[in-house]
């Protein structure tokens, strides 16, 4: 599904050239639950970006379902973004002033919206939330903003979650609620999860861990039999 071959990303800030990726290859599977580790600094958000869509390789290729990334233009990777892609933060970016349906239903604002209340509405209940779409961010946990995050994902059916840090705002309980729900829908409609993090207990809840160290792969390792996160959340302090 996603192919990296021999990528890099170079900025460039005046005459200073920052290389984030350096000859990166890497190949995801459909329905592969996998994490991107490394420090601040390492090109895991950088890598984030470019299987999203929203940075371009400065060299190598990357191929989407067989298609070359950098032979599109603009109006296509707008095209991918919204129908094959969900985005997860680590900030959630809720509008407070909309309900957890209002938020969800924003990305069918654009396009074909038809039936967006019960689409949304649908999303929120995928994540257990949906006897709270009534009430606004202020009114909601930082967990239950983080599961409306995933909904807003969610609406437009993707194929792959990208996560970047969804846990880093959240407390432990939340921390593990939030990656069971993934562990769920990954496992039980096979989407594929492609999660950033910092934080190893979060990593190891995955089936694949990818480590990144100055802008480069230097550790790609299999989890044979992840742990479900709803049963280490309930025996379990997360690490501080």
């Amino acid at each position: 599904m996603i192919e990296l071959n021999n990528v890099t990303k170079v900025y460039r800030m005046g005459k200073v050239e920052v290389a984030a990726m350096q000859g990166v290859s890497l190949t995801i599977q459909k329905g592969e639950m996998l994490s991107i580790m490394g420090p601040s600094g390492s090109g895991k958000s950088t890598m984030m970006n470019v299987i999203g869509c929203l940075d371009m390789p400065t060299s190598g290729r990357y191929l989407l379902e067989g298609q070359e990334v950098g032979q599109l233009g603009d109006d296509k990777l707008a095209e991918i973004r919204n129908r094959k892609i969900g985005f997860v933060f680590q900030t959630y970016n809720l509008l407070p002033r909309l309900t957890a349906l209002g938020n969800v239903e924003l990305p069918l604002l654009y396009g074909n919206g038809r039936n967006r209340r019960k689409r949304a509405l649908e999303a929120l209940e995928r994540v257990g939330l949906g006897q709270r779409a009534r009430h606004r961010p202020t009114e909601l946990s930082g967990g239950e903003q983080q599961r409306v995050g995933i909904a807003r994902a969610l609406v437009k059916n993707p194929s792959i979650l990208l996560a970047d840090e969804p846990t880093g705002n959240l407390d432990s309980r939340s921390s593990y609620e939030i990656i069971g729900i993934l562990q769920r829908l990954n496992r039980e409609e096979g989407l594929t999860v492609v999660i950033v993090t910092l934080e190893a207990d979060i990593a190891g809840l995955t089936r694949r861990v990818v480590s990144m160290l100055d802008g480069q792969v230097v550790k790609d390792e299999p989890i044979i039999e992840p742990r479900h996160a709803s049963s280490v959340g309930e025996t379990e302090e997360r690490p501080r």
